[in-house]
């Protein structure tokens, strides 16, 4: 038979052990995108757990379907992150089938004041990730106090990097601004105009991401402006290759006109920052071999 001084210390220690196992729980957030869910690993650190829905580079996120499996992820989470403006309508009806009151819900779109019909491709918008992230660290300091100051650095070490890239628009932006450029989808609108750089064929773009067929006359327009030397780079959705962006891309090489790929998920292996200062570099190569 057990002493009752040994009872008593198991008595005492089971609280202890209990508390250090809520300690150790970390937080559960669910990001749409994969570019979100490297944000909130990079602000949270080491005290969360974080599950992104679209990370897989190789898939087209327009044709993304959910699954119970989604389902069921979205339900666990303490936070979620998503994009909003239409870009990712399927979390809004997973969300009003898993209700949940102590959760946070952070959208992107609502954060920097864009709506449905906007340009969906936020991230490319500078002002989106800063907002996100401030947000995030906000929600996850109150949600646990004890390491506010961890968020809060990371928070500061994640705006520096922005401010990082932020440098190298800015510099692209000074030396070409002006320059015109067109793109088969609307994916890197927004950072072709913090660029500087001067979108043709817009109407084009917001038919193809709409999933219409463009008229005649915007597919002549986008043509000649290949063909007449107007464009000076031709951005494209490397997850969506279909057989017209094929033949824009053929006549872009044949045409001299640089073509540049960029994504619409972060590409594996890398980070935001390594992400978008690879697609400004790249920007910034061709416009130079096209002035030497």
């Amino acid at each position: 038979m057990r002493s009752l001084p040994f009872l008593a210390a198991l008595l005492v220690a089971a609280p202890l052990l209990t508390g250090n196992a809520r300690a150790e729980e970390k937080l559960n957030i669910v990001a749409a995108e994969n570019f979100y869910g490297d944000l909130a690993r990079q602000i949270g650190g080491s005290h969360v757990a974080v599950t992104s829905i679209l990370s897989n580079p190789d898939d087209d996120p327009h044709l993304f379907e959910t699954s119970p499996s989604t389902a069921r992820t979205i339900a666990d989470a303490k936070v979620i992150i998503y994009n909003g403006a239409d870009y990712d309508p399927w979390m809004d009806k997973l969300l009003a089938a898993s209700g949940k009151p102590d959760r946070t819900t952070i959208i992107a779109a609502d954060l920097i004041g864009k709506k449905s019909g906007d340009n969906p491709h936020l991230w490319y918008n500078p002002a989106t990730l800063p907002a996100v992230a401030k947000a995030l660290a906000a929600d996850l300091s109150k949600r646990d106090p004890t390491n506010a100051a961890h968020y809060n650095a990371n928070l500061k070490i994640f705006q520096s990097s922005l401010e990082g890239i932020d440098k190298e628009i800015s510099d692209v932006k000074k030396t070409y601004a002006g320059t015109e450029v067109t793109a088969t989808e609307p994916v890197f609108g927004y950072m072709a105009e913090a660029l500087g750089l001067k979108m043709l064929n817009y109407d084009f773009q917001v038919t193809v991401m709409n999933n219409a067929e463009p008229s005649p006359t915007q597919v002549a327009a986008f043509e000649n402006s290949l063909k007449d030397g107007s464009a000076k780079i031709l951005f494209y959705n490397s997850q969506v290759t279909d057989e017209a962006t094929t033949k824009l891309l053929d006549l872009a090489r044949q045409n001299k006109v640089t073509v540049i790929g960029v994504t619409e998920t972060e590409p594996a292996g890398q980070t935001i920052q390594t992400w978008f200062s690879g697609q400004i570099y790249a920007v910034q190569k061709a416009l130079a071999a096209r002035t030497q």
